[in-house]
């Protein structure tokens, strides 16, 4: 081909989703399938969110607040922050992507940790950045690691509050003594896409109120997991004003729907579902925990909706054996795969499918 792309993106992977439900269905002619890949919310969402769609779709014409006028001013109401401090985004995804492109210039260095979200890896590459990889220390961000890659090169430190695909959470007084510790030139993104499952007291939840005090602190929040909205694409960052402002300037003018910025009001506001959607992933983890345990299969405690588990086996075989009998889960390296916690009746029949693919292995 003559068109030539651009040197930076030539070993960038493409991000796999976990595999569609009727794509399953399809490939092995099968009618129940269940999808335990995506960390997706088994409830659905919010009623509420769904009479705020249907009020919504006769504007479908008009163009969408480019400023979220409304939603900002309800988040900034409820996290006690300017309106200036939070800026949302067409999900967590497109804010990852819009820091890289605000912040990193060729040969900056970002710090991210061996096991995390991919995405971090890939915006840094798309830039010209270098990842700094710092492994991670018991499934867990090794903070003191991090610490130690920090040079004048530095530019981002991506942290995953609790980490995806491990499960693990940095507690409020570690990061606090952490953020103490980086220099103010180096911008720490918190993404804290699962902190609505979080069972421990020492989480630091007002990680929000943290961004007063140190300037180089973002916290990224989202609707897709614990509220139900991965569908519909919509996030929302909080940070200094100055540093927000910046990542405005390359913000498409458009990029969270009319409907998105409906749903997420609407979502935000009922706490019984969210109370719901935390019950349930509790209930459905305990459950998930015995049947592992009973199992011997060695998992990581998690403060997520998913689990890190080894199987014993090549997770990638696993995951095939699964699909094969109705159940998608996310094969991950080694022995290792992640499921996400679903319903109850979900739940049991990812065991009762494991069971069966574990014993024919043997």
């Amino acid at each position: 081909m003559s068109i030539q792309f651009r040197e930076e993106i030539k070993n960038i992977q493409p991000y796999k989703p976990g595999k569609p439900i009727e794509d399953v269905k399809r490939e092995y002619n099968i009618q129940k399938v269940v999808k335990l890949a995506s960390n997706e919310n088994p409830l659905g969402c919010s009623p509420k969110v769904k009479e705020a769609i249907i009020q919504a779709l006769d504007k479908l014409a008009i163009y969408p607040d480019g400023n979220n006028t409304d939603l900002k001013n309800l988040l900034a109401k409820k996290h006690s922050v300017e309106v200036d401090n939070i800026l949302p985004s067409s999900g967590s995804d497109e804010m990852i992507d819009l820091i890289a492109k605000t912040f990193i210039n060729k040969d900056d260095e970002v710090i991210m940790a061996d096991i995390t979200f991919p995405r971090y890896m890939q915006t840094t590459i798309m830039m010209g950045g270098t990842p700094v990889i710092v492994p991670l220390k018991e499934f867990t961000f090794d903070l003191d690691g991090i610490l130690e890659k920090i040079s004048p090169k530095t530019k981002i430190i991506w942290i995953c509050n609790p980490n995806n695909p491990t499960g693990t959470m940095i507690t409020e007084k570690d990061f606090v003594e952490f953020l103490d510790k980086v220099p103010p030139y180096v911008l720490v993104v918190s993404d804290e896409a699962y902190r609505e499952y979080v069972t421990r007291d020492d989480y630091p939840f007002n990680s929000i109120e943290l961004t007063k005090k140190y300037e180089n602190l973002l916290v990224m929040r989202t609707f897709s997991k614990a509220y139900g909205l991965a569908g519909i694409r919509v996030a929302y960052t909080v940070g200094h004003k100055e540093v927000l402002q910046y990542i405005n300037r390359v913000r498409g003018p458009f990029n969270v729907s009319s409907l998105a910025q409906v749903a997420a009001m609407a979502a935000i506001e009922d706490d019984e579902f969210l109370k719901k959607a935390y019950d349930t992933n509790l209930q459905g983890k305990n459950f998930l925990y015995e049947e592992f345990d009973r199992l011997s299969l060695h998992y990581v405690p998690s403060e997520t909706n998913h689990i890190l588990v080894d199987v014993g086996r090549d997770g990638q075989e696993v995951f095939m054996e699964l699909q094969k009998r109705g159940v998608i889960i996310r094969p991950m390296t080694g022995n290792y795969i992640r499921v996400s916690i679903g319903t109850m009746e979900e739940n049991r029949f990812f065991v009762e499918n494991l069971k069966e693919v574990l014993k024919k292995g043997q």
